[in-house]
């Protein structure tokens, strides 16, 4: 009798005995996977912008989208795979992203320059303060490792929304044919630092 209830505790058991209570690790990956389908829909919307961009500052601001995004993606097999170290379970499908995404899609035929700049910084912003939500619900059930991998992702989404920011600030940049910005292939302090397009 008391075999088949050892049998039976271990099938009902976390596919992942990580330590933490149930409790804990419904309430970790729930966040984990809500975060990690604002991920997606946010690595989306940045290809998306990237894609689709048309500004005389066009090759500055998709480099700086194009980096974007490959940090974005960078996020999602940890933050799913961390949500299954813990016994949790992630996402399934595009359509399961769908259900959770709390990041708006933009389908729009076209967006002006400085409205995409803008919709992402409030984006990333959105996104931070789900992070910085996650953290403290890590804090709080001692998980130090997911704690360890949003502190940097933290970090990461702080610096995208102040690029976003700094770019988007002055939106009378859109319509100026010749703008003075920093040459990714001059050397630090050449006279070439600033380049017209």
């Amino acid at each position: 009798m008391e075999q088949a209830h050892n049998e039976v505790t271990r099938r009902a058991a976390p596919l992942a005995q990580s330590g933490f209570q149930a409790l804990a690790v419904k309430d970790i990956s729930g966040a984990l996977t809500m975060v990690l389908a604002d991920v997606f829909a946010l690595y989306l919307k940045t290809k998306n912008f990237h894609w689709h961009l048309s500004n005389p500052n066009y090759r500055h601001y998709r480099r700086m989208l194009g980096e974007q995004g490959v940090q974005l993606f960078e996020m999602t097999d940890p933050l799913a795979e961390r949500t299954r170290k813990i016994g949790g379970t992630t996402l399934r499908s595009i359509s399961h992203i769908a259900r959770l995404q709390r990041i708006l899609d933009s389908d729009s035929q076209y967006v002006v320059p400085h409205e995409m700049l803008t919709e992402l910084c409030d984006d990333n912003t959105q996104l931070l303060a789900s992070m910085r939500a996650a953290h403290s619900l890590c804090d709080e059930y001692g998980d130090v490792a997911t704690a360890g991998l949003l502190k940097n992702w933290i970090d990461c989404a702080e610096e995208r929304v102040w690029f976003l920011f700094e770019a988007g600030r002055d939106k009378t940049r859109d319509e100026q044919e010749e703008y003075l910005l920093p040459s990714y292939d001059a050397a630090p302090g050449s006279k070439s630092d600033a380049q017209p397009l």
